[in-house]
């Protein structure tokens, strides 16, 4: 019997809307006026929403900021009055209490009218709470916030609706200990939100009427658009139609030398440049690929096998003649560095191609630093560097790609211990509110003038004679240049030849951020103050390097 009736009701819904479907079909001009009309009214009231709720924010941000800064007062007041009882026992303590409220109340500017000061001592339950007005303030004062005030010792506030003075009205409740020498009481501020309620209102009608008139006003406009252009768009339509699915050939009919016919030339014009980008696109996508599958093809298959050979020979090298065996084990490392060459060059052909992705996320630099230096703690051993730590106590959150940061940090470290001669090794860590940077300073053999401009290049090395000691590719500061490069941040060298060098990584704490400046400096302090003119040379290498 239900199906039944469905069935009916079903019927009799589509015959009696069967006009309006009719109407929908063949109307290019309704379907337009209507999802104009509904894809204005969505988009002017997300945004009068947005519009509103911001403003509504803003103003409850500068009520509690002028209620932090009285607050601030109210418990220097408060504080100041209490230091002559040394004890919760006094007798004249609660009429300091009164005396107290009555100050702090009688002290509210007129614009902060109906607002309410409560003193308690919820670790002296002997002593009773005081409030002014005196008014019942069990809705305003709830018990998570007593605990988080009272308990925890924290400065705490909420926003609470109650009936005060009959009426219900919201409250910004804000609640402070007092340091007293007997331990600490509770002072509690509630100030009314009225006049900010009542300018969001005022902001919700505003918006809501602007908005209603903008999105008729747009119906009216997209009627007489489309009762214009509705046979070229048809026209128009339909070649896009078969240009979506795949003709790329298909091109509008150009007669005469009107608006139709200029509307139908740029179309196909537009098409053809289409055609060209598609193919185009399709032709570089091809090459990426097989620069891909060559590169895998011809690199790591190979290295594949002989990497199985090598480690088959390296596990038997003790039956080897000492030269055989010494070559076993040159074979396995070159392999290694061969390995991480590759990897690199992977890298940097990303870096060249533009495929490149940043994925930032919120993380704590400081586990990153640490375990970048016990990674590198057991070759600082071997050569004798040690690797010191200046790490705030307190996280450092930036908006970064931890794998690419990390990856920096471990070049720059591993660098800076196979050229520290042996001498310690200083990572400093150091933010504020808009950029964190990190120095990796080493005593070693310094730059030369002009090097610090050349350390980010690919295959560059200060020293060429000298062996490496972490099996390193050449590509890792090119790569750290990159990587800082596509957060936004900067990579800086300094260094002089017996003074060692530093390098600097600068990063914004909130991805896509402009960096002005570095919470440290490029310039080591333990360096000796140069003149002038010295010291302005390496902040230069920034504008060339990043």
């Amino acid at each position: 019997m239900v199906r039944r009736y469905w069935r009916v009701l079903a019927r009799r819904f589509s015959v009696w809307a069967s006009p309006a479907h009719r109407a929908w079909r063949r109307s290019l001009q309704l379907r337009v006026v209507t999802l104009t009309l509904v894809a204005s009214s969505l988009l002017v009231g997300a945004f009068g929403w947005f519009i509103a709720d911001r403003s509504a924010k803003i103003l409850l941000s500068r009520a509690q900021d002028e209620v932090q800064v009285s607050m601030r007062n109210k418990v220097g007041y408060a504080e100041q009055q209490l230091t002559v009882h040394p004890q919760a026992r006094d007798p004249r303590l609660p009429t300091t209490f009164t005396t107290i409220v009555n100050q702090l109340a009688d002290g509210d500017p007129a614009e902060s009218g109906g607002s309410v000061v409560s003193i308690r001592a919820g670790q002296h339950l002997e002593l009773p709470p005081i409030t002014s007005p005196n008014v019942p303030t069990d809705e305003l004062i709830t018990p998570d916030l007593v605990h988080r005030v009272s308990d925890d010792g924290k400065v705490a506030n909420q926003i609470v609706t109650a009936r005060v003075y009959d009426h219900t009205t919201k409250y910004l409740v804000t609640g402070s200990p007092v340091p007293t020498s007997f331990g600490h009481v509770e002072l509690y501020y509630m100030v009314p939100l009225t006049t900010e309620d009542s300018a969001a209102n005022q902001i919700r009608t505003t918006v809501l009427a602007t908005g209603l008139a903008l999105v008729i006003m747009l119906g009216v406009i997209a009627g007489l658009v489309t009762r214009l252009v509705v046979t070229p768009v048809r026209v128009a339509a339909r070649t896009a139609q078969r240009l979506s699915a795949g003709l790329l050939d298909q091109r509008m009919k150009v007669d005469g030398e009107d608006d139709l016919a200029l509307l139908a030339a740029s179309f196909n014009q537009m098409a053809a440049n289409l055609q060209r980008q598609i193919v185009r696109l399709e032709e570089l996508s091809r090459l990426q690929r097989r620069f891909t599958s060559d590169v895998s093809h011809e690199l790591r298959t190979p290295l594949t096998t002989v990497r199985m050979a090598a480690d088959l020979i390296f596990a038997e090298r003790d039956e080897f003649d000492p030269a055989v065996a010494r070559s076993a084990e040159l074979l396995q490392a070159e392999l290694d560095r061969f390995e991480s060459l590759l990897t690199d060059l992977l890298e940097i052909s990303r870096f060249d191609a533009g495929f490149a992705a940043l994925d930032a996320e919120h993380t704590d630099l400081v586990p990153i630093v640490e375990r970048v230096a016990d990674r590198l703690t057991g070759l600082a051993e071997r050569v004798g560097v040690e690797i010191q730590l200046r790490l705030p106590e307190t996280p450092v959150i930036a908006e970064v790609d931890p794998r690419r940061v990390e990856r920096v940090l471990r070049n720059l470290v591993g660098n800076a211990v196979e050229h520290g001669e042996a001498k310690p090794v200083q990572v400093t860590l150091a933010s504020d509110d808009s950029a964190v940077a990190i120095t990796v300073r080493d005593h070693g053999i310094g730059l030369k003038p002009g090097e610090e401009r050349l350390v980010f290049n690919r295959f560059w090395r200060a020293d060429p004679s000298r062996a490496r000691q972490t099996g390193g590719t050449g590509l890792g500061l090119s790569i750290s240049a990159e990587d800082a490069r596509l957060h936004g941040g900067w990579l800086e060298a300094w260094g002089a030849p017996g003074e060692g060098a530093q390098f600097r990584l600068t990063l914004p704490v909130r991805s896509g951020d402009r960096l002005l400046a570095a919470p440290l400096p490029l310039i080591p302090r333990d360096r000796p103050a140069l003149p002038a003119p010295s010291e302005a040379a390496p902040e230069e290498v920034k504008a060339e390097v990043v």
